[in-house]
């Protein structure tokens, strides 16, 4: 449904499509329209069902009710052995629900993700746990992550350690990156404002429990980076008015900070590539930009991916604008050469392949 579902399923639908004991349907609700195709296109993804749920204005409780009786009614047509739901958002939570109450089986990818808090992130901290609490298959990206699967009194059996699918597809690009010389000439054309300034600070915030003060302490933050002189801000701007209202009315029309639009995958890995610093509220961009070396400043007070933080590889710095200014400068002043690449902490790139082993396995 969702633009992080589709990069982080793309792995996983190859491997499925490419197995010759699974036949694979994928459905898409697009309840991230526009931005979800970028991603369809870029992996050549071609949905068998699209549900095509997202209206105007819609709230989350008439989404949820959306995907569940678009799904159910799905359901009904395919038929299938298995549904396999990711992560934590709306379309995962509503159509894991609908395939369990039609007693089909369950595979989660990416769980046993926690904060612990059901405020943070919200709503997907409740739409994880819920998934993970009747899922038939969990898959887990790391062994904190199979900790905590058990210690919501998930038995052992279903639960399968894989890595992150976000490291499969994020090692692909980074590596058609490097090899396409086309693709990367225009890449660096497209973005060649990147050398106007010493610095590059590559932003993300969009988090639902960051609408309001959140954003807004972001951008006034983000004013105050720009301030110095010697750094570039580039900011794809997620298109929930939440989000693109207030930050173009506090940032539009700094030279220094460049607000453009939703990104493809490609053009996004390019720019975490050539980050000075990554300042973000996501989550998966905590898991692909640990592969890089780069400082990954999180503007979240909890994170439900704690491996990173304990690497030192990801600071959580809230969105206080004080906080933020500070940590950004005080890496910038670090910054010469780019750090060589970390051991991940959330995979080795074969998390697909090894889901599709535990499937075939049960079937």
């Amino acid at each position: 449904g969702t633009r992080p579902e589709a990069i982080k399923m793309a792995p996983v639908i190859r491997s499925l499509r490419s197995s010759n004991h699974i036949d694979a349907v994928v459905c898409s609700t697009s309840q991230h329209g526009k931005m979800l195709q970028q991603v369809f296109d870029l992996f050549a993804i071609k949905p068998d069902i699209d549900l095509a749920v997202m209206e105007p204005n819609q709230q989350l409780n008439m989404l949820f009710s959306n995907v569940v009786r678009e799904v159910d009614r799905m359901l009904d047509t395919v038929e299938p052995d298995w549904v396999l739901v990711h992560g934590d958002t709306t379309t995962a939570a509503a159509s894991a629900i609908a395939a369990f109450n039609k007693s089909i089986r369950i595979g989660h990818v990416e769980a046993g993700l926690r904060t612990w808090n059901m405020a943070q992130p919200w709503p997907e901290e409740m739409n994880r746990t819920v998934i993970d609490s009747f899922a038939d298959h969990c898959y887990a990206p790391t062994l904190i992550s199979k900790e905590n699967l058990q210690r919501q009194g998930i038995v052992s059996d279903r639960i399968f350690v894989t890595g992150n699918t976000v490291i499969d597809a994020f090692n692909d690009m980074s590596d058609i990156i490097d090899k396409d010389e086309k693709l990367s000439s225009d890449l660096a054309a497209r973005f060649s404002y990147l050398t106007e300034k010493p610095h590059v600070v590559l932003v993300t915030g969009h988090r639902r429990e960051n609408f309001g003060d959140g954003i807004r302490n972001m951008c006034h933050a983000l004013k105050r980076i720009a301030e110095r002189g010697d750094t570039m801000i580039i900011y794809p701007v997620h298109l929930n008015p939440n989000v693109k209202i207030p930050v173009e009315r506090i940032l539009k029309n700094d030279p220094s900070i460049k607000l453009i639009e939703p990104l493809d995958y490609a053009s996004f890995v390019y720019l975490m590539k050539q980050a000075s610093v990554i300042l973000t509220d996501s989550g998966g961009i905590q898991e692909e930009a640990s592969s890089l070396g780069k400082p990954i400043l999180v503007m979240r007070s909890v994170t439900e991916r704690p491996e990173a933080v304990e690497a030192g590889i990801v600071k959580l710095v809230g969105t206080d604008p004080d906080n933020i200014v500070r940590f950004v400068k005080a890496y910038l002043q670090k910054v010469k050469t780019p750090n060589p690449p970390v051991s991940n902490p959330y995979g080795d790139g074969t998390a697909a392949e090894k889901i599709i082993s535990a499937l075939i396995n049960a079937t």
